[in-house]
């Protein structure tokens, strides 16, 4: 992959993937992602397939945490050496020459962390309007959610304390208090993230599920409440 800016002056980025059974995806997302500037951690939650096995197999770190995505995302940000910590589902792909994006991205004025706008790799049409719905949301009230692959500096990600340790909405949670301090900026360009979970239930399904559950969250019911009504349609993440 080739960079603009010189690679020792480059800041280093940890990027953090928590996985949990991802053996059919892991490998790709690895192999798009090395580079001399990058540090990759691999935070399983307790995989039961080959995972941990292929990561390994590849070269890259891989640590355990407790399932679940804040704590695993929180142990990757704490053993992380890197000035700038992405956040990367297994199951989303990076644009090219995402690393100067970020820099740059960061580097606006007032900026306390970005994100990419979405894309779905599916051809369902109403995964169409699900990108358009995400990409005006935050772009226009800064408020991206974990899918779009969330990024900022490591001192400023310490200093809020990390993700919020709950079952769900921990990204929700997260954007909500940096936005209450600065600029959450888009980067111009999409990441690519699975259409797998809009397959499953459906497209206006799982829309609406989860409109539901930042409604439940909004209105003060509890997190361990809303993924208990949450998990009874559909697995854990």
């Amino acid at each position: 992959m080739r960079h603009s800016q010189n690679r020792f002056s480059s800041p280093k980025i940890s990027i953090i993937i928590p996985v949990l059974n991802e053996a059919n995806v892991i490998q790709q997302i690895l192999d798009q992602i090395r580079s001399s500037i990058i540090e990759i951690i691999v935070v399983d939650g307790g995989s039961h397939d080959r995972t941990v096995e292929i990561v390994k197999s590849l070269g890259d770190r891989v640590i355990h945490s407790r399932p679940g995505r804040a704590y695993q995302m929180n142990a990757g940000a704490r053993a992380a050496s890197g000035e700038i910590l992405l956040f990367l589902h297994a199951d989303t792909r990076l644009p090219k020459e995402f690393a100067d994006l970020i820099c740059q991205t960061l580097a606006q004025p007032k900026t306390i962390a970005g994100a990419f706008a979405l894309k779905i790799d599916g051809q369902n049409p109403g995964l169409r309007l699900v990108e358009w719905g995400v990409n005006v949301r935050s772009r226009y009230f800064q408020m991206p959610y974990g899918d779009q692959v969330l990024f900022l500096r490591a001192e400023t990600f310490h200093h809020f304390g990390g993700f919020p340790e709950l079952p769900i909405m921990e990204d929700f949670e997260l954007v909500r208090r940096l936005r209450r301090k600065g600029k959450v900026a888009i980067a111009p360009a999409s990441v690519l993230t699975s259409a797998r979970r809009w397959e499953k239930l459906g497209v206006m399904r799982t829309t609406l599920l989860n409109q539901v559950v930042i409604a439940a969250y909004l209105l003060g019911i509890s997190p361990e409440k809303i993924v208990r009504w949450y998990r009874g349609d559909r697995r854990p993440r």
